[in-house]
Order: structure tokens, then C-alpha cells, then sequence
């Protein structure tokens, strides 16, 4: 017995030695990772996923999502449930006119053959005009005069904005190669030879390659993989859970590093239950959001503007929130990723709700093949996709379709709620806006308040931010990525 320890021992020994000396080894198989002798598998030293720019880091965790004040108008459209968010990234502020500029510019000098695509995509800047006010020079002068660079771009459909995180996306991961000397810079792209991040994974794009990956399994140089973790998630809307979770900021209100208490609720996103600074402060009686006080009064008196925004204004101004998120109540409104329905919290049973990352707006997707399984790109150079078909989910158990927008709203059971145009002007396109706006009273304010909007229509009063899935663990201080690009200020505790 002592005998076959002792060789146990040496032998593991042996291949721990072996490992230090010739390179990790698998722990399931012994097999050595990156050596092409042993096959050529490859087992990454990762370093955490990196803050795209602008992007704010999330912590995620339990919360109750609702109002928290009064219900005023009697909607009862969000009662409160408990609800855990999982950890995400978030734009420090709105998306700016100069950065929407930037990508109408973009799709103009990229897709010369198809002017309709910028044309498409530009704000409608009629949504400033009204039959009893004079709002010409915004109409003009709001999206492009430098004058607004900083302020939140609005008229913008929700569809519109989902194209831009798309965008956006590609343009961050192409940065991303270049800053690598992976990629050169390729201002020559055109129509359909265009870099997305789909395309260049899916070996749809070569792109002006400088020096590619070493490729350990076959030798020579390779693309990089989506198994390398180089390039990051998608930018997308955010779900109204995580809105509404990063809104409020309970981050900051626990009582100790140590513990999971968290003192109060809040009802906007800063403590108190006023929209002015406390008392005792330098800025005590200032207004702490650009929000409409009374009929008639939307920025003060002169020589004392309370907020100094008769219209959106400066995506910086003000106090950011304990997440260190500018302008999550007032400025403007803004588009969730979500589908609106007022009634589904109470409707649904609650073995029925989903208690982790909640959202209703699912559209199950599949790469679009042609008849020889090849994967297809439209005429912009984008992979396509396609809904789920029912025939190809009959054996599954967790879903059975793949557009759920309307699961168990309502419409499907006797007694019909949602009938567009003859019971309700609720539908599929029906998305949900949050925090209250520039043109807002207070009450709308607060992140548990919420409203719809047809996602094909823009607003003045509505802009947008992005949001990005987090990989990997939960916990902001298991961080091992480095900010990438502009560096957010971060995650701002109350405590020390």
C-alpha cells in the first residue's frame, strides 16, 4: 500500500514538473494546451473582458423593481417584484448628436451606391415643430450646429437606434484589431466589402490584414477567433430591468463594504425624496436634473436658471448617480430594448415571471443559410439571419417559438386585452421609455415610472444609451480587463 502511494506521489510529481518545464497541462487529460505536438489546442492566459468607450461597468445583483412613490395617473403598470440583474456595462451618458453625426457621416461614405442607408438613418428633426410654438431654429440648428455636439441626440426611432448599437459595435471591434496591429486601417471600404463583426468572424471578411494571430494548431498565422476574447460583445439597448437597476444606484446605498444591507429605497436616482440638492451644501436649492417644474417654467427665472435647460442640454451636466451614470432622470427620456405591456407583473402567476434578467422582446434568431449551407450577407456586407420556425423547436422544452413579444400577455385567453386599433393602441411595437425628460414634471422622474412609444416614431423628448453584456464573473472588483479606449470615471461609492 505504501509502495503504490509513493509512485502516486512521483508520478504527479512528475507531471507537475513536466508542466512548469514544458507548459501547462489539460487537468482532465494531461495533455500539454498550445504546443502543436500535442495537437495544437489552445487554452488562453484571459485577462478580462475591457470597458469599451464610454462603457460604465455594472455591478449586477438583487433588487425590487417598481415604483416607489405614489401611483399618480392609476396605471398600475409596474408593481413592484423582486428581480436579480446580472452584472452589464452602460454608457456614462446619452448618446451625443456628434456621435450620431459620426455615423451618418460613416454610412454616407461607406455606402455610396445605396444613399437611401444614411438617409434612413438620419433623426427626424420635425419632431421639434408644434402648431402654437416657435421651434424652427431647433429644427434646424438642434442635430447640427456645434453648439449641441454634447447634448443627447432625440428624434431618434427606436429601430434607429438598434441599427446604431450595431454599428457601433463593428466600428469598436475593427478599432480594436487596428489598436492590435491585427488589422490596418481601411478607410477604402465600400458597399457589401465592409467590416462587421459577424462577417469577420465567420471568415466573410479578410479585411487589410497586417499581422494576424499565430496559429499554434497548424502553424503559420491565423484570424482572431471568437474564443480569443479580443473583440467585445454587442452594444445593444438596454433590457428596462437593467435601466431601471442602473437608474437607481442601490450600489450606494449599503450600509457597509461588508454587508448586503442597503439602508433604503430610493425614488430617483439620488437619496431624498426632493429633486433638489439637500440642504447645508454649496449647491443647496439647485435643481439636481433638467426636468419641467410647472406649466410654463422650464428652466427658472433669469439671472437664476434652476436647470438651465429650456431643451435637452449637456449629456454631463449634473450629478452622475453612484454608478457614476449622468442624466438617468431627466434631460431625456429614453428607449429600453423592451415590449410594452402594462399588465404582465400582475397577469402572470408567479411561477410564470422570470425573476432573473426579466425582459419581453425575444426573437430567436438563426443564421440565415442558403440551399448549399453556406452563410448569406445582404448587399451592406451583414450576415442575415432569420426567425426560429416552429417545425425547428417541437422537441425542445424551454421554448416553442421563436417570436415570443407577446408570451402569455393576455391576447391568447378569453376576453382579449391587446386588440390593436379596436381595444388598445398597445402592440408588438410598443417599446418602453424611461426616466422622465426635459419636458417631464417630477413625478416621471423616478426609474420606476414608465411609458411606450412605437418604435418606428422619434421624439424631442427621447434619446437612447447603450448598454453591453458583461462575460464571465459578477463581481466589478474580479475585473482583470483594462479600460479600452476613453476611460470612464467608474463605479463612485458612498462609502470608503
Amino acid at each position: 500500500m505504501m509502495r503504490k502511494t509513493w509512485i502516486l506521489m512521483l508520478s504527479v510529481g512528475l507531471l507537475a514538473s513536466c508542466s512548469k518545464k514544458g507548459g501547462e497541462r489539460s487537468s482532465s487529460t494531461g495533455w500539454k494546451y498550445n504546443d502543436q505536438k500535442w495537437g495544437g489546442f489552445e487554452k488562453l492566459d484571459y485577462k478580462g473582458q475591457v470597458t469599451g468607450p464610454n462603457l460604465v461597468p455594472i455591478e449586477g445583483g438583487t433588487f425590487v423593481m417598481g415604483l416607489t412613490e405614489e401611483d399618480v395617473p392609476f396605471q398600475w403598470n409596474n408593481e413592484g417584484r423582486r428581480v436579480t440583474v446580472s452584472s452589464f456595462y452602460m454608457d456614462e451618458t446619452e448618446v451625443r448628436n456628434i456621435d450620431y453625426r459620426e455615423y451618418v457621416y460613416w454610412l454616407s461614405r461607406v455606402y455610396q451606391s445605396y444613399p437611401k442607408v444614411a438617409k434612413q438613418a438620419l433623426p427626424d428633426t420635425l419632431v421639434w415643430r408644434e402648431e402654437l410654438s416657435y421651434n424652427e431654429p431647433f429644427v434646424e440648428g438642434y442635430f447640427r450646429h456645434p453648439s449641441y455636439d454634447d447634448y443627447p441626440v432625440v428624434g431618434v426611432s427606436w429601430k434607429q437606434a438598434n441599427d446604431f448599437c450595431e454599428w457601433r459595435t463593428d466600428r469598436v471591434n475593427e478599432m480594436i484589431l487596428i489598436e492590435k496591429g491585427i488589422l490596418n486601417p481601411n478607410p477604402e471600404q465600400k458597399d457589401a466589402d465592409v467590416f462587421t463583426s459577424k462577417t469577420y468572424l465567420g471568415g466573410q471578411y479578410a479585411g487589410n490584414v497586417r499581422k494576424n494571430l499565430k496559429d499554434i494548431q497548424k502553424g503559420g498565422e491565423r484570424p482572431v477567433k471568437f474564443e480569443d476574447g479580443i473583440l467585445l460583445p454587442a452594444y445593444r439597448l438596454p433590457t428596462e430591468a437593467e435601466w431601471e437597476y442602473a437608474a437607481l444606484a442601490l450600489y450606494g446605498k449599503q450600509t457597509s463594504k461588508n454587508d448586503e444591507l442597503i439602508a433604503e429605497r430610493r425614488i430617483y436616482p439620488w437619496d431624498g425624496n426632493t429633486v433638489r440638492y439637500k440642504k447645508h451644501t454649496k449647491n443647496q436649492g439647485k435643481m439636481l436634473a433638467n426636468f419641467k417644474r410647472g406649466r410654463g417654467d422650464y428652466m427658472g427665472t433669469a439671472g437664476k436658471l434652476n436647470d438651465a435647460g429650456n431643451v435637452p442640454t449637456n449629456v454631463h451636466a449634473f450629478i452622475p448617480n453612484d454608478y457614476g451614470l449622468y442624466n438617468m432622470a431627466g434631460n431625456v427620456s429614453e428607449w429600453t430594448a423592451d415590449v410594452y405591456r402594462p399588465l404582465t407583473s400582475t397577469t402572470l402567476r408567479d411561477e410564470e415571471q422570470q425573476d432573473l434578467n426579466p425582459y419581453r422582446g425575444n426573437d430567436f434568431r438563426v443564421l440565415d443559410l442558403d440551399s448549399t449551407g453556406m452563410v448569406q450577407k445582404d448587399s451592406l456586407g451583414r450576415i442575415k439571419y432569420r426567425s426560429v420556425k416552429i417545425d425547428e423547436v417541437q422537441e425542445r422544452e424551454n421554448y416553442n417559438k421563436g417570436n415570443v413579444e407577446d408570451y402569455k400577455d393576455g391576447d391568447d385567453t378569453a376576453g382579449v386585452f391587446y386588440d390593436y386599433g379596436v381595444h388598445t393602441l398597445i402592440s408588438n411595437q410598443s417599446r418602453v421609455i424611461k426616466g422622465g425628460s426635459w419636458a417631464d414634471r417630477a413625478y416621471w422622474l423616478s426609474p420606476g415610472a414608465r411609458r411606450w412609444k412605437d418604435e418606428n416614431r422619434g421624439d424631442r423628448t427621447i434619446g437612447f444609451r447603450c448598454a453591453m453584456s458583461r462575460m464571465g464573473s459578477q463581481g466589478i472588483n474580479d475585473q482583470r480587463g483594462n479600460d479600452f479606449g476613453v476611460k470612464s470615471k467608474g463605479v463612485k461609492r458612498r462609502f470608503k
